[in-house]
């Protein structure tokens, strides 16, 4: 997820390696450990631990012991103890770290642990990549047969053994759902043993992983493993709006970082006199409207004017709170209102939304006449308005002008011109008196 910025990678491969096999952790930022016991020495005559912490898809972990006496460091590949079978994962940890990782995690090493087998070799590479590749088209398919049965269940992911005879299933459903027909579709279609395993929304989101609405990696794929319960009254605490659509997170529960900093805010509350404290003044009785928490200061509304606040800070309200349980009241909150500053409105425009989105396109040009249009085309098209004008509406003081008639020529008998064309005089042309005639009615003449 965050390759750019990964420092897992072993130094072969440019960063951005897209889980090639290159990270140390199979994935980039997902539960990452760091080993800072790596660079010490075992007292004289002391054996190393024995167990060592192996990761699977999606940040599962288990821990096996090491009964082959292997030499193992972090990111080698190895075939561990399955039953049935056996399954392919990495060696995320090594050494008396993962001691402490299993006392955090409630594991006994000196109860039973399975064990290792061996260095996965290049056949169990293999059949391991070729079927973590059907693990995407088989989730589709799963889904689709589990919409055709009308089951109330969402299939989240899909997990092969590293040997490829089983494949769990993993599943979010809100209430119980019998799926008895469904694993025998499974079995039929898939051709493998076939394991239901239903998880939490908040376990769901953390195998998926994502980007939460700050902008990073979610806290529980990157290194958040205990799930602890997150009330509403985390919020209130903090003064956030009670906006289920904020405050969610992508597993539609309210998000975890809400318990963060609540306990220094619940310190910060202790100083505080109670929200529900009243008041009492000659104008009125004055209520909490709002807390500034980290400066101290108070917001009183007169129950009869709720629009007018006046800010007190905290000594201020104890002491209009003491003088209150003497049975005195003050004569009006604006002899103890503090004046707040107010900061200046910066001066300037936002033009944003006000420029058009076309200012920087080019104005279409417009299109010149076809130079090789006939001569022809452009006279009719010319000629066709004139026209119009000499008929009927010509003016009638115009005088008309007479076709004189052409000239007789010998064979030839001349046509009346018809009215709208051209006027034809079947004028005979002038021979080019520079070439010797051939024309026996020229040499007559």
């Amino acid at each position: 997820m965050a390759c750019n910025s990964c420092s897992t990678s072993d130094g072969s491969a440019p960063k951005g390696c897209k889980n090639n096999g290159t990270c140390g952790t199979d994935s980039c930022n997902k539960l990452t450990v760091f080993d800072w016991l790596s660079n010490m020495t075992l007292p004289g005559g002391q054996e190393p631990f024995d167990c060592v912490e192996v990761r699977f898809k999606n940040g599962r972990k288990e821990f096996y012991r090491n009964t082959e006496k292997l030499t193992l460091g972090i990111g080698d590949i190895v075939a561990t103890e399955m039953s049935p079978g056996h399954d392919i994962g990495i060696v995320t940890l090594t050494g008396e770290l993962v001691k402490v990782q299993m006392k955090k995690k409630g594991v006994n090493h000196e109860g039973e642990v399975p064990k290792i087998y061996r260095k996965a070799s290049q056949k169990d590479i293999d059949i391991w990549s070729d079927a973590r590749d059907r693990e995407e088209p088989m989730k589709v398919r799963a889904r689709e047969l589990a919409i055709s049965l009308k089951l109330e269940m969402k299939i989240s992911d899909i997990e092969f053994q590293g040997d490829g005879s089983k494949a769990t299933f993993y599943y979010t459903a809100n209430d119980r759902v019998d799926f008895r027909q469904l694993i025998k579709d499974f079995a039929k279609e898939f051709n493998t043993r076939i394991e239901m395993k239903q998880v939490g929304f908040r376990q769901e989101a953390s195998r998926l992983g994502g980007i939460g609405s700050c902008g990073r990696e979610l806290c529980c794929s990157t290194w958040l493993t205990d799930f602890r319960s997150v009330n509403t009254s985390a919020a209130r605490y903090q003064q956030l709006s009670l906006n289920p659509q904020k405050l969610a997170g992508q597993c539609g529960k309210l998000k975890c970082c809400l318990n963060y900093e609540l306990d220094t805010y619940l310190d910060a509350l202790k100083g505080f006199p109670d929200m529900e404290t009243k008041l009492y003044t000659e104008k009125g009785d004055a209520l909490c409207q709002k807390v500034d928490i980290f400066k101290g200061l108070m917001w009183f509304a007169y129950t009869n004017n709720f629009a007018q606040w006046h800010v007190l800070k905290i000594d201020q309200v104890k002491e209009i709170v003491a003088l209150n349980k003497e049975k005195k009241r003050i004569a009006a909150l604006e002899d103890y209102t503090v004046e707040t500053i107010v900061e200046e409105e910066k001066n300037f425009q936002n033009a944003v939304g006000q420029d058009s989105l076309t200012r920087f396109d080019q104005p279409k040009k417009k299109k010149r006449p076809n130079k090789k249009r006939s001569v022809a085309d452009v006279e009719k098209q010319k000629g066709a308005p004139e026209r119009q004008k000499g008929g009927p509406e010509r003016q009638k003081g115009a005088p008309e002008k007479q076709n004189k008639p052409a000239p007789e020529v010998q064979g030839v008998q001349n046509k009346p011109a018809s009215e709208g064309q051209p006027r034809n005089n079947n004028r005979r042309p002038r021979p080019n008196r520079n070439k010797p005639s051939n024309d026996k009615n020229d040499s007559k003449q």
